[in-house]
């Protein structure tokens, strides 16, 4: 099925490139459009156009912004001490609405991958090195770097090799813990999920009455 102008259907390809939306959803959203008034797809227009003219990469954590460097990185509040290491601009997003971490972050841009031929040197872990070792602009004040990159076999490597490269450096190395959802029931836990919550089980201190 297709729209009688070719107009729509540019429109229905433009949309179905987008990641996660097939044709029929395409033509759902160009058909939304069409019922919106000029001004508010006017808006919309301007606001794509704007993200491509106006939106840069910090040059300390590369995490999308306005301005150089982001208010993350330009905060006074923030442990500048503590470097959080995600894959993408969205996990820093998805911690930062947690409201439990107040340190800084480093986006390396995705994870080692060779299948799909992206190794270290596509990402940003040579600038994670030169901000532990002092290189970069924290001036090598950095005493902890959490690995907070995806439980997935890409994000294995990705933490591993870089654990590997900052070791020398005598910084503290941790990973976000792996395991049990909260809510859920072991019976239907997967086996690696439940593998993961043992090898990643805490020590409960009892407090004494």
């Amino acid at each position: 099925m297709h729209f009688t102008s070719e107009s729509v259907e540019a429109l229905v390809d433009q949309f179905s490139r987008l990641p996660g939306i097939g044709r029929k959803t395409a033509r759902r959203l160009a058909a939304f459009v069409l019922k919106l008034p000029r001004d508010e797809v006017e808006q919309m227009a301007s606001a794509l156009i704007a993200v491509k003219d106006k939106v840069i990469f910090c040059t300390t954590c590369f995490n999308v912004t306005d301005n150089d460097p982001c208010p993350i990185c330009a905060s006074e509040k923030r442990d500048h001490e503590v470097v959080c290491v995600v894959e993408e601009a969205n996990d820093v997003m998805a911690l930062e609405r947690t409201r439990g971490f107040n340190g800084t972050y480093h986006v390396l841009g995705g994870a080692i991958s060779p299948l799909d031929g992206i190794g270290p040197e596509d990402l940003r872990i040579r600038e994670l090195v030169a901000r532990v070792s002092g290189q970069g602009d924290s001036g090598g004040s950095i005493t902890e770097v959490i690995l907070a990159v995806n439980p997935s076999v890409e994000g294995d490597t990705t933490a591993y090799y870089i654990s590997q490269l900052l070791a020398p450096f005598g910084v503290l190395i941790t990973r976000l813990a792996q395991g049990i959802p909260i809510g859920s029931d072991l019976e239907f836990t997967d086996e690696a999920t439940l593998t993961r919550g043992l090898q990643g089980r805490v020590n409960l201190e009892l407090n004494s009455c």
